[in-house]
């Protein structure tokens, strides 16, 4: 359905002052070339703000049959006929002739450079002559490169573009780098740029990619020949070659072939063949070209304008790229830098036109159905310009969205958006001209041909029931002589942004009547303003700072007709407005302020909630927060507890949004409005409502509530961390729940480990990086008492470890009472192992440690548990002294759990001997027991008897091995482990002891 507008896309005309009827014309850049019927020269017309002036003239050396003039190369190239032959032709540094030179030399291409002279390179203009072995029918220039290529009835040549210095200066040349064969049509129109190349004949379309390969292997046919076999292997359906589109005549009927669209792959089932074949002249002899195909469709004729060949043909070929945002043009007529980003190909029938994206996903973007019979059009990034017999169309296109979602795939946030490429097409204006004949656009300008006395076309019923193709491509020629009422017009286009101020104030009349057309309209303007910014030339235009602040200002209309609706697309209201970048109490106001105060759409509720669920830096006037009160109030009560809890609504008023909640508990009662209101209390400095608030439910409920609203503790800016005040309350009033709301926080992945150690920080008042709060280690100990998943385990566990390593060796640390106990967290944590007794032993022999924060006992017991890695331990024991006991428990402990039960019983004989037989019989175990017999017996008798004095402590650890000892091994085995140094009569009396109770078992 094609929308129906009438605006005024074009402005101004003015008439090109030609002597005689302009047969062909081209126009770029700056200037329009126009050559008369039956005429060898070119006129040169310049184009400047409101100035349409001659600028110059040159002779051609043949009649001119076509040309084609590039921006890039700023060259002329043309199709010339003399004697009956044609030939291609370039026009180089022909603007020399606007200043009275009238030097002129011809060369062959890639010949003769060595023979011009610096002089003459720059005040003459240049004639190269490109010699073909066929008749060129076509021409066409890439837009990003200036290649060439031509068009010839069995092959396409293509012409790199390329500059040779000579005598220090660049002096543009070609190189004929790639010959395409051709078979199965005959190219009606080219069109070339960044390597893809179009062609159309009659009734079909091919678009396909040359890709360059830098190896020598032979052409891949299989682009070209499809290889039915290789397809049914691959499980697909048999496809068989499509046949040519011509004719096929039988008796008084004509048959055409089916319409059909191929896309990709599918391509080369058509019936047309294209082989590439290298000239042999590239400078780079490895390289080779891909032809990859992309789209081939096939159409048959459209009669509804009679039984005329002639007016059922496609025409108006076209391939049209888009740059990147931001992307430049040097504007220079030799280097040219632009971001390609996306490419279009438009052609047309007589009453419709199709435009296809090309590059990443090549898709039919829009179908123009025009209302009377087309004869030419021509595609711009902004505008489709279409004329008929009489009108020039002008209608929307959809590039824009293409390339802005090429450009950023995640453009369809709620952060940003862009209108949809299926939205309908509009025709924004139908002007009338007579006898429209061609039509060609350059910068903001359309050139177009009117030619007011050609006949008219058959009515419809008066052709013969026969048709045949040569007969119905004859055309009835008209001497130019007998021409007359001929006029060749510039016709400006409006700026965008005067177009866009019109579509807006067009768009008022569907306010009232129909949101969807003013949305439509406000969303063809937006589209409008986006080709403009993504215009290369924009980028060092005054005009570029005017084009965005439009470009927001459409934003924000977008966003008021979203604002209003009810319906799926109404979340759109969010991304519109904040692309207009206004503050939420300017969208508020600009609500407010419209004819609909009683209802607020579902589009501006969505977007106020998340705008206030966000952690923006505006804060709203305590008059802006009454509004937004009242606005909840009305429309949603039960959100009103998150809204009051926004960083946006820090200036609300205390009292009257006491009101408000106190309204709404009336209806439902819940934590979260408590604890609201408690929050407000503290700002009012009651503390005894406050107190009131917090007691009306129990611990859990309250946990729940902060769950459920955050930032009732915290808030977030700039990438910081801000404890509340009612946060600041509880961390003296109640820390085990603050502790308890802060591990559900990270539990539920509203806060992760980094955030929470900055909010302890700032909530302690602690800005040295070194010193740790006391609650952020009670808050690690109870996330390690909540069981974490092994991802952040270990993280805690090395931050617990950490912090309690840093305590114990700092015997002056300011000793802060933890919220748990070294038993507390054991009772509740399995990551907290139960102490050995010989660990027990060797703290209780040492200096007394630190009982009120338990720092020690609680690492002891976490390198018990089975959770800490004891690898990621040991760089640990580098700075913890081995010279108090208490430290050297903590040494052994790793050792014990590395195995090195030697290595510990002598350090336990020597420092701490009251442990070592309750370590011998806590450690160990199967296995291991040996050493019992082998070293901790031996050890023992030696430092006794070493001992002068009675050693009580080795005495009775002594009695305990050969208690052990006497049990586990036989009579004769316990008599050979005992020392032969003539003592054995002090272990005789044990002896029979331990033998009398072994034998009795």
């Amino acid at each position: 359905m094609v929308q129906v507008y009438n605006c005024h896309p074009f402005g101004s005309q003015r008439i090109v002052q030609t002597k005689q009827a302009p047969e062909v014309f081209c126009c770029g850049r700056d200037s329009v070339f126009v050559t008369c019927a039956g005429g060898c020269k070119v006129e040169v017309f310049t184009v400047c703000q409101e100035l349409c002036q001659p600028l110059c003239s040159f002779n051609t050396l043949g009649k001119v049959l076509q040309m084609h003039y590039s921006e890039v190369g700023d060259y002329l190239v043309t199709i010339e006929e003399k004697n009956k032959v044609s030939s291609l032709r370039t026009y180089v540094n022909w603007r020399c002739q606007s200043l009275g030179s009238s030097r002129v030399s011809v060369r062959m291409v890639g010949l003769q450079l060595d023979t011009l002279s610096p002089a003459s390179s720059k005040d003459q203009m240049e004639i190269i002559e490109m010699p073909l072995s066929e008749d060129p029918l076509r021409l066409s220039s890439c837009p990003v490169r200036g290649d060439l290529l031509v068009g010839c009835k069995n092959k396409l040549l293509i012409f790199s573009m390329k500059y040779i210095p000579v005598h220090g200066t660049p002096v543009l040349d070609f190189d004929r780098s790639l010959v395409l064969q051709v078979s199965g049509i005959v190219p009606a129109e080219v069109y070339f740029c960044a390597n893809h190349v179009s062609i159309i004949s009659d009734l079909e379309v091919l678009v396909f990619r040359l890709t360059p390969e830098q190896q020598e292997v032979l052409p891949d046919i299989s682009t070209a020949i499809p290889d039915l076999g290789k397809l049914q292997e691959k499980g697909k359906k048999d496809v068989l070659p499509l046949k040519s589109s011509h004719s096929l005549e039988c008796e008084d009927y004509v048959v055409f072939d089916r319409p059909v669209e191929l896309i990709g792959e599918e391509c080369k089932s058509c019936s047309i063949v294209i082989t590439p074949e290298s000239t042999g002249l590239s400078t780079d002899p490895l390289t080779t070209f891909h032809v990859s195909y992309l789209l081939y469709r096939r159409f048959t004729p459209d009669f509804t304008d009679g039984f005329s060949v002639e007016y059922t043909r496609l025409h108006s070929l076209q391939l049209m790229p888009m740059y990147k945002t931001g992307s430049h043009v040097i504007a220079d007529a030799i280097s040219t830098k632009k971001d390609l980003l996306s490419l279009f190909c438009f052609f047309s029938m007589p009453h419709a036109g199709y435009l296809y994206s090309l590059l990443n996903n090549i898709q039919l973007i829009s179908v123009y159905q025009y209302p009377e019979r087309s004869q030419q059009a021509v595609l711009t990034p902004q505008l489709l310009h279409v004329i008929t017999r009489n009108n020039l169309q002008c209608f929307t296109v959809r590039c824009s969205a293409v390339t802005v979602r090429e450009e950023d795939p995640y453009i369809d946030t709620t952060m940003k958006t862009c209108p949809p490429v299926s939205m309908d097409v509009c025709t924004l204006r139908m002007q009338l001209f007579i006898g429209l004949k061609g039509i060609q656009h350059f910068n903001n300008y359309i050139v177009i041909l009117t030619k007011a006395d050609l006949e008219d076309v058959p009515e419809k019923g008066k052709n013969s029931k026969r048709l045949s193709r040569k007969s119905g491509s004859t055309k009835t020629k008209v001497s130019s002589e007998t021409e007359h009422g001929w006029n060749l017009y510039i016709v400006s286009t409006t700026p965008p942004i005067q177009l866009y101020r019109e579509m807006v104030e067009y768009s008022k009349r569907y306010d009232t009547v129909k949101t969807q057309g003013s949305i439509h309209l406000l969303s063809e303007a937006h589209l409008l303003l986006r080709s403009a910014l993504m215009n290369p030339d924009m980028i060092n235009s005054a005009d570029k700072e005017e084009l965005e602040a439009a470009f927001r200002e459409s934003c924000a209309h977008l966003g008021d007709c979203f604002s209003r609706l009810d319906t799926k697309k109404s979340h759109l209201a969010l991304p519109y407005y904040k692309m207009s970048c206004l503050s939420v109490s300017d969208v508020i106001d600009r609500v407010l302020s419209k004819d609909f105060p009683q209802e607020y759409g579902k589009g501006f509720m969505f977007y106020l909630k998340h705008s206030l669920c966000e952690e923006l830096e505006e804060q709203l006037s305590e008059e802006a927060a009454l509004k937004v009160l009242q606005i909840f109030k009305a429309t949603e009560p039960q959100q009103l507890p998150n809204v009051i809890s926004s960083p946006c609504m820090v200036n609300v008023c205390p009292a009257k949004a006491m009101d408000f909640l106190e309204t709404l508990e009336s209806v439902a009662c819940s934590a979260i409005i408590s604890l609201t209101k408690a929050t407000m209390a503290l700002r009012m400095h009651d503390l005894q409502k406050y107190e009131a608030e917090m007691q009306c439910h129990p611990e859990i409920l309250l946990l729940y509530g902060f769950l459920e609203e955050p930032r009732l503790l915290m808030i977030r800016k700039n990438k910081e961390i801000i404890p509340t005040e009612m946060a600041f309350y509880l961390r003296d009033a109640l820390p085990g729940l603050l502790i308890a709301a802060l591990v559900a926080f990270h539990e539920n992945s509203k806060m992760n480990l980094k955030e929470a150690e900055l909010f302890f920080k700032v909530l302690c008042e602690k800005s040295d990086d070194n010193d740790v709060p006391q609650m952020l280690v009670d808050f690690w100990e109870a996330r390690l008492s909540s069981y974490p998943p092994d991802s952040i385990l270990q993280d805690i566990l090395f931050k617990l470890t950490s912090h309690y390593v840093c305590r114990i060796c700092k015997p002056q640390h300011e000793c802060i009472k933890s919220l748990k106990s070294a038993e507390d967290l054991r009772n509740s944590c399995s990551h907290f192992g139960v102490i050995s007794p010989w660990v027990s032993k060797m703290v209780s022999s040492g200096p007394s440690s630190c009982d009120q924060c338990g720092d020690l006992i609680k690492l002891q017991s976490l390198l018990c548990g089975p959770s800490l890695e004891i690898a990621s331990f040991l760089p640990f024991l580098d700075f913890i002294p081995q010279e108090n006991i208490s430290h050297l428990s903590i040494h052994l402990i790793c050792a014990t759990r590395l195995l090195n039960y030697e290595s510990s019983i002598e350090r336990l004989l020597d420092r701490c001997p009251e442990a070592v037989t309750l370590y011998a019989k806590q450690e160990i175990k199967i296995g291991s027991q040996a050493l019992w017999w082998n070293k901790l017996l031996p050890e023992l008798c030696t430092r006794i008897r070493e001992n002068e004095n009675t050693n009580d402590i080795f005495i009775s650890a002594l009695k305990d091995t050969l208690e052990m000892i006497s049990m586990e091994l036989d009579l004769q085995d316990f008599l050979n482990v005992l020392p032969d140094d003539g003592i054995a009569a002090f272990f005789l009396p044990y002896l029979v002891n331990q033998s009398e109770k072994k034998l009795m078992v």
